[in-house]
């Protein structure tokens, strides 16, 4: 019976294939942990800011109160995301959180716009909610950020958009493994006011004294617009926790597939190995058999 002949090379092809994908793992798991590690070290220094900032928004929410159930015609959702991935799903937590705040709050008398902050929410609104889309800004994590950098990114959305609620979507950081979707709620001076007379929830403010020669519309606005500032820059921050953290999450399960994986392969190259060596000592025992007959 005549045997098969297999060709040259099949069986240093096959163990070559398995050593480059080794080496592809130990690359990729090289480059996961060091950027667990670069996270790591900007999750640090972002905390402490997010930590601090915490103390910024609340005396305006003790006395403006933040009322997600207010009924106003006009309103723009301001959705935070980064700008790059690599960092779970904290972005389409914000997009999905988004929509259903532009549902809940549609009709045919309202008109509901976003603003977006980073480019992976814009990537995901741009395919469905165009026409909704009023401003967009990304890059925002270019420079460390400060209040003076959101200030101003809170004035130019301020002057470009018209409002009755402003609606701002971020996640809250809660820890390195978890956060907190959140929306804050940001009413223009007209509403306030309006809500003031009303003697809502913010009935109380007619019980604080003014001094100086500005009237309460004058400070109503001024105080809206320092909440807004002080919402973006707590909201800014707390988000850009909460992606360094899934970031090192995402990371650390990344390098630990990538583990995982190259034990398999090592296994499966020395077993490929193991088996060329006992074919050719079978080749060579067989040779020698051979020759003495």
């Amino acid at each position: 019976m005549a045997m098969e002949q297999v060709p040259n090379g099949v069986r240093s092809i096959s163990t070559q294939a398995v050593r480059n994908r080794m080496k592809s793992v130990k690359n990729i798991q090289k480059i996961t942990k060091a950027m667990k590690m670069v996270a790591a070290s900007k999750l640090r220094a972002i905390q402490t800011k997010a930590e601090n900032s915490r103390g910024l928004w609340q005396p305006f929410t003790a006395l403006l109160g933040d009322i997600p159930s207010v009924d106003v015609k006009k309103n723009v959702i301001v959705t935070i995301s980064s700008d790059k991935g690599l960092c779970g799903g904290i972005n389409s937590t914000s997009v999905k959180i988004s929509r259903a705040v532009h549902k809940l709050n549609s009709g045919p008398d309202k008109e509901t716009k976003y603003v977006i902050l980073g480019e992976k929410a814009k990537a995901q609104l741009i395919r469905d909610s165009k026409k909704d889309i009023e401003l967009i800004l990304t890059e925002l994590q270019k420079n460390p950020l400060n209040y003076t950098q959101v200030s101003v990114l809170a004035d130019d959305i301020l002057k470009n958009v018209e409002f009755d609620a402003l609606r701002v979507v971020y996640n809250k950081f809660q820890s390195v493994v978890s956060f907190l979707p959140t929306m804050s709620t940001v009413l223009s001076p007209e509403i306030v006011e309006r809500e003031t007379e009303s003697g809502g929830k913010l009935g109380d403010l007619d019980s604080y004294e003014i001094e100086g020669g500005e009237t309460k519309s004058e400070i109503l606005q001024n105080l809206a617009e320092f909440q807004f500032s002080c919402v973006m820059f707590n909201a800014v921050l707390e988000n850009a926790c909460s992606e360094q953290g899934a970031r090192m999450s995402a990371m650390d399960s990344s390098s630990r597939n990538a583990g995982d994986m190259l034990d398999r392969l090592t296994l499966t190259y020395n077993r490929t190995r193991q088996a060329s060596i006992t074919t050719e000592l079978i080749e060579i025992i067989s040779g020698a058999s051979a020759l003495e007959g």
